[in-house]
């Protein structure tokens, strides 16, 4: 039996840049990566060997650019494949493929395509950012469920545009690629509760990401990985990529309600994980980034926070801490400040202030909030909203033959809300 080839493209131009083993390349990544401003970065000589496989993985953006550097080459001419194209490799089987590349193809889809005779004019980028804005806008209102396969569907067109588009356009194209999966994958994790099928997504929108060299987009994407092994309860998975989320964050203009958001991403992270206490700690330097103000501009697509924001997320350490004199007030202020538009968040704030008014033995008090929350959902669901009003109800497991607790049960497993959690 004849074994499959390797990437003799990337072999070659090895061997010719003088790096006569796997493991020497490996070294010089590592070594000249500090001089890209890159830190922390380490390239072992088992990554170089799956580079230079039949089916070598397309590198980190950061990789990309030492490597290309290292070998003055493209990634293309070096063998590799980039993910937006990978439906023009030539067909592989089951076993060179992997379960990997077919899990991946099976949820997100590769849209095949024909390969473009000429190059899509420049005005691609504007057309293809003016419906991932409407996308971005339409998620406040429209259910999740019915918006998420037309945001997946608009980022498979990015994905076959992307080859066919030349620069300075196919940046453009490239950053708004990246948050069509940013929301995408927000939508997956918060609305969806599927957080396998996120880190997926999220991670075509970090390489979208890179290919419009766009560090602030790219410390947004990897804030938002943070989310799924924090509320999974891995601390340290979550502060590796909360570290990395800062770097990139650090090359690019952040704005002092960028920064803060990260902060407040890393304290609920800390929350989910018992540390209350480094938890306020993020949220006081929150706060007191917000009031210094920066000199740059938050960017448009960054529309999911806000001091109100911040608000809920203290309120919720606060209640977590069993701090519920504090709570209460925190989150009574942050629902008197929120956007009428904030429907999904309302039923946040509602829901923990349910569990605070049950912490505190009001029973009353309580289910009226929980009510509240439901009936926001109703409007507009929100998964998570839906899991704040259930730990609210499982704190009045006391007094679950109050009529006030039964009259909120009767509304918790009416037929549509039953249903619909169960659909979700």
């Amino acid at each position: 039996m004849s074994r499959p080839v390797g990437n003799t493209r990337l072999k070659s131009a090895r061997v010719a840049a003088g790096y006569n083993s796997q493991q020497s390349l490996a070294d010089a990544i590592t070594a000249t990566a500090p001089g890209f401003g890159i830190r922390g970065l380490t390239v072992g000589v088992r990554q170089v060997r799956r580079w230079e496989s039949a089916a070598p993985p397309w590198p980190q953006p950061d990789v990309h650019r030492v490597l290309t550097h290292l070998l003055g080459q493209s990634m293309e001419e070096l063998g590799f494949v980039p993910p937006w194209e990978e439906s023009s490799r030539p067909a592989r089987t089951p076993q060179q493929r992997g379960v990997a590349d077919v899990r991946a193809e099976a949820r997100l889809g590769v849209v095949p395509r024909m390969v473009a005779a000429t190059t899509q004019p420049p005005s691609v980028a504007r057309d293809f950012e003016a419906v991932t804005r409407s996308h971005r806008h339409l998620y406040w209102s429209v259910a999740p469920a019915d918006l998420h396969p037309s945001v997946l569907e608009h980022a498979r067109l990015g994905v076959a545009l992307l080859p066919v588009t030349a620069d300075p356009a196919r940046r453009g194209l490239a950053a708004a690629l990246a948050e069509s999966y940013l929301l995408a994958g927000r939508i997956e994790f918060f609305d969806l509760r599927k957080p396998d099928r996120a880190g997926e997504t999220l991670l075509r929108a970090l390489q979208a990401a890179g290919e419009a060299d766009d560090a602030l987009l790219g410390a947004a994407v990897l804030a938002h990985t943070a989310f799924i092994p924090g509320w999974a309860g891995e601390r340290e998975a979550a502060a590796e990529r909360m570290t990395a989320a800062r770097t990139y964050a650090r090359r690019g203009a952040a704005s002092a309600e960028f920064l803060a958001w990260l902060d407040a991403v890393e304290a609920e992270c800390e929350t989910r994980c018992g540390n209350t206490r480094a938890a306020l700690n993020l949220i006081a330097h929150a706060e007191d980034t917000l009031e210094e103000g920066a000199e740059h501009a938050t960017p448009a697509w960054m529309d999911w926070f806000s001091p109100a924001r911040l608000a809920a997320f203290k309120g919720n350490v606060q209640l977590t801490a069993g701090h519920l004199p504090q709570a209460r007030e925190t989150l009574r202020a942050a629902l008197d400040e929120l956007l009428p538009e904030a429907e999904k968040q309302r039923s946040v704030l509602l829901g923990d202030l349910a569990a605070v008014e049950a912490a505190a033995g009001d029973p009353q008090s309580a289910c009226e909030y929980a009510s509240r929350a439901l009936e926001q959902l109703a409007v507009t669901w929100y998964a998570a909203g839906m899991e704040r009003v259930r730990e609210a109800r499982r704190a009045l497991t006391a007094w679950q033959h109050e009529p006030c607790v039964r009259d909120l049960d009767d509304l918790l497993y009416a037929w549509g809300t039953t249903v619909s959690a169960l659909q979700r």
